[in-house]
């Protein structure tokens, strides 16, 4: 049970699943254009996945991104047994909980058969246990970006994530086609941190940049103090 992380690795996007309105699709079909955050769960989970999805959800909230416009929510079930019925159900109880129902078009909910399911977790390094006596799995909460190309971008962990780190892994996903200037300033700041699937303070990156100011800030003066006494000579 945990999640190896499988940077730089590539989805198999020929993977067929079924919507939350049992149509077929191939994992492919959400790659257009924008990043995608994937979430791995099963729906007939009575505890951690649905905390986790609502978590996502209030971290999703408070961005301003918006689900269908600069990225796509891919939810997919590990559990065989889900159906499209029920995953139909998870998603309009995420998206009351995430209060935009205008975004709808952008979240997807997927069931599939084991073998795609089996390709599809070992491709991303998810790994989970089932409990034959409940009938549960055990496993961990991780969101993944996915850059538009279906390539494994940044894994972030814990049934909530930081919305900043969120924010700065899709922008990255995106090769900077989405986000604003104080986005390019932040990731100049900050690093992310495979080992904790967070964005910390890049400290050398820092210290140059100080350096760097007092370099100038000392040229300057000296430019300075040479003009004024220049006249005097």
């Amino acid at each position: 049970m945990g999640v190896e992380q499988h940077l730089g690795a590539a989805l198999p996007l020929d993977l067929a699943f079924r919507d939350e309105s049992g149509r077929p699709v191939a994992l492919g079909d959400y790659f257009d254009g924008k990043p995608v955050l994937l979430s791995l769960v099963y729906f007939g989970c009575p505890m951690l996945c649905g905390q986790s999805l609502s978590g996502l959800a209030a971290s999703l909230k408070a961005l301003s991104f918006a689900p269908g416009k600069e990225f796509t929510v891919l939810v997919v079930s590990f559990d065989p047994r889900d159906t499209p019925a029920v995953a139909s159900g998870r998603k309009a109880a995420v998206l009351a909980r995430y209060g935009r129902l205008d975004t709808a078009a952008g979240w997807h909910f997927l069931t599939g058969e084991q073998a795609a399911i089996d390709r599809l977790t070992r491709a991303v390094g998810f790994r989970y246990t089932a409990d034959a006596a409940s009938g549960q799995f055990a496993h961990v909460p991780a969101a993944i970006v996915l850059t538009p190309a279906g390539t494994i971008s940044r894994y972030f962990y814990g049934i909530e994530p930081a919305p900043r780190d969120l924010r700065l892994g899709l922008v990255e996903a995106s090769a900077n086609k989405i986000g604003s200037a104080v986005d390019q300033l932040l990731l100049f700041c900050f690093h992310y941190d495979p080992a904790t699937g967070r964005y910390g303070a890049l400290v050398m990156g820092a210290v140059r940049a100080g350096g760097a100011l007092t370099l100038l800030a000392l040229g300057t003066f000296l430019a300075l103090a040479w003009r004024r006494e220049a006249p005097r000579s």
